[in-house]
């Protein structure tokens, strides 16, 4: 940090990654927690020298510079008041012959965290917004979890009975997947000797014993609730868009999955089938056809990344998939061990499940390694779709990831580019697209560039370079940078010039029938089960004055509407619908 990028921090707040302390003639107790805050979390730069007044950041100055550096810098390399040597950056300016510091405190590693203060574990602090938070009883226990050397997914389970804890179906599917894969392993067909080549099973001390990753992946339902007394997945499909929806407002689809993973994943996979944008047959083991869909391969990735990674420690909260009209958001405890630019490189990475892992990428269900994230990205860029959004909160231990079916070039962006009459390669004019489609004001990073699948910082650095010399980006820091106060006005000229007017959808008249039908829909029904539900038995009757009405008239719709006469259609209420019910029960 340089002397400008510390009075541009100054002008606005405090938050997760900064912190400022008055530090007059000592250095403050509550500076350590701080510490412990930022090691603990995603780093941060903790600032001396400057005092809050009625909402505002003051530079005050330490009155006794070298004793306060000295005492502070001594103490987080000794060892003595943390329970680790925390080895921070150091920077001293005078600004308007006040001295002060700012001292960067860099994110302890997985095996080192947490990081607590006067030997006291309960001394562990998190940073969430402005605050240091004391760990509770369950955020310690994920940090013990975490920073094990056995990891938790490796843990051999004396008290699960090895003889009858395994879904022999499910491990039979894997072999035969495996077989498939790897023609050159020689064949081992009895499950139990299968699991143990692999080590799913474990010897000690003369017994086989299950590990926790066998259990999970292979496990006969019982056992996995036994170890796992939370669902694997809840899946959820909400046809409404996400800015239209409240936790109040009913899913259309629901399912969860309580049974192994790769039941839940097979359970997973015949529900994309249906929701796909063209009807196909598809291997449930690999997912792989010749006529993929669109959104595949980052599906795909993102529905396994969830599966493969998420923390099965976590005993509170459960993984979800919750797909919208207009996005689709992964969720899962657990946070990712890499930083967001580092999942971009296509590396292998530290992983919380080995053993899960791999257990699903010998069965080519997944890229290969350290790539998944970087392909998601590229899928959805090669749609033409705004990059996903990716947040690894490192305080809540959650991750999440957000796929927007929304375009990345709009129609505003394309008059504009005409406007401004800069030559732009295509990789050039999406940087700029992004930076003014930001919501952080117009600014973008580096990370941010790479997101739209360039392969390197150094790449994004040129197009963002190129950008700067055309004058229509401008730099903010090192690797951030944000388009000029009068392009972006610019810009929203444009866009209200090409906005069309919407005429809001209005609910047709329906028939008392159709009306009828349409309180009896819940969720995704079959034809039988909606007559069974009126108390109809003729199905012709039921089919020329309910059904096909309300297909009519837009309130009812088919969940695979390329073949009306399959055998697992089932219809489903249309906005149109929810509108209609409410206005004929009003």
């Amino acid at each position: 940090m340089n002397q400008d990028e510390l009075l541009g921090r100054l002008n606005a707040f405090e938050w997760n990654d900064f912190e400022c302390k008055r530090a007059q003639r000592g250095v403050p107790e509550d500076a350590y927690r701080t510490v412990s805050a930022f090691a603990n979390t995603a780093s941060g730069w903790l600032v001396f020298g400057v005092s809050e007044r009625q909402g505002q950041l003051e530079i005050t100055g330490v009155d006794t510079p070298d004793k306060v550096q000295n005492d502070f810098l001594a103490v987080l390399r000794s060892g003595q008041k943390l329970n680790r040597v925390v080895a921070v950056d150091a920077h001293r300016f005078e600004i308007d012959g006040k001295h002060v510091f700012a001292f960067h405190v860099p994110e302890a590693s997985r095996a080192d965290k947490p990081i607590y203060i006067r030997g006291d574990l309960r001394e562990s602090y998190i940073r969430r917004g402005a605050s240091d938070e004391r760990c509770t009883h369950s955020e310690l226990e994920r940090f013990l979890r975490d920073a094990a050397q056995d990891r938790y997914d490796g843990v051999a389970l004396p008290d699960i009975p090895v003889d009858r804890c395994f879904d022999l179906a499910t491990v039979e599917w894997y072999q035969a997947q495996f077989a498939r894969r790897n023609p050159e392993h020689p064949e081992v067909t009895d499950p139990i000797e299968f699991l143990l080549n692999w080590n799913f099973i474990v010897e000690r001390d003369g017994r086989m014993l299950p590990t926790r990753a066998g259990v999970l992946l292979f496990g006969d339902g019982r056992y996995v609730r036994q170890i796992l007394p939370r669902p694997v997945l809840d899946y959820q499909r909400i046809d409404t868009p996400f800015d239209q929806w409240s936790a109040e407002k009913r899913w259309h689809d629901r399912y969860v999955f309580e049974e192994n993973i790769f039941q839940t994943w097979r359970g997973l996979v015949s529900r994309y089938m249906r929701i796909a944008e063209h009807p196909f047959s598809l291997d449930p083991a690999t997912l792989r056809r010749n006529d993929d869909p669109p959104d595949y391969v980052a599906f795909r990735e993102a529905a396994i990344n969830l599966m493969i990674h998420q923390d099965y420690g976590d005993q509170g909260r459960k993984a979800s998939i919750r797909l919208f009209s207009d996005r689709t958001i992964f969720w899962n405890p657990g946070y990712a061990f890499a930083t967001e630019a580092e999942l971009l490189d296509p590396t292998e990475k530290e992983v919380r499940n080995p053993s899960i892992v791999k257990a699903f990428r010998r069965i080519g269900l997944s890229d290969q390694a350290g790539t998944g994230i970087r392909a998601i990205f590229r899928n959805w860029h090669d749609l033409g779709r705004v990059p996903p959004q990716l947040k690894n909160d490192k305080a809540r231990k959650e991750f999440e990831l957000v796929l927007i079916n929304k375009p990345l070039v709009s129609e505003a962006m394309q008059r504009y580019r005409q406007d401004i009459g800069v030559n732009l390669t295509r990789e050039q004019a999406d940087v700029l697209a992004l930076a003014l489609e930001s919501p952080d004001g117009g600014r973008i990073s580096l990370t941010d560039i790479r997101g739209l699948g360039v392969s390197t910082t150094q790449q994004a650095k040129e197009i963002a370079d190129y950008l700067v010399r055309q004058q229509l980006l401008q730099p903010v820091g090192e690797a951030l940078f944000e388009v000029p106060d009068a392009l972006r006005r610019r810009f929203a000229e444009a866009t209200e010039q090409v906005t069309p007017h919407v005429t809001p959808q209005v609910p047709p008249q329906v028939s008392p029938q159709v009306l009828a039908l349409l309180a009896k829909v819940s969720g995704e029904m079959a034809r039988q089960e909606l007559m069974e539900a009126l108390g109809l038995k003729d199905r012709k009757h039921f089919g020329d004055a309910y059904l096909q009405p309300a297909l009519d008239a837009g309130v009812l719709a088919m969940t695979i509407p390329d073949k009306p006469q399959s055998s697992k259609q089932r219809y489903r209420l249309t906005e149109l619908g929810q509108a209609s019910l409410k206005k004929g029960c009003a």
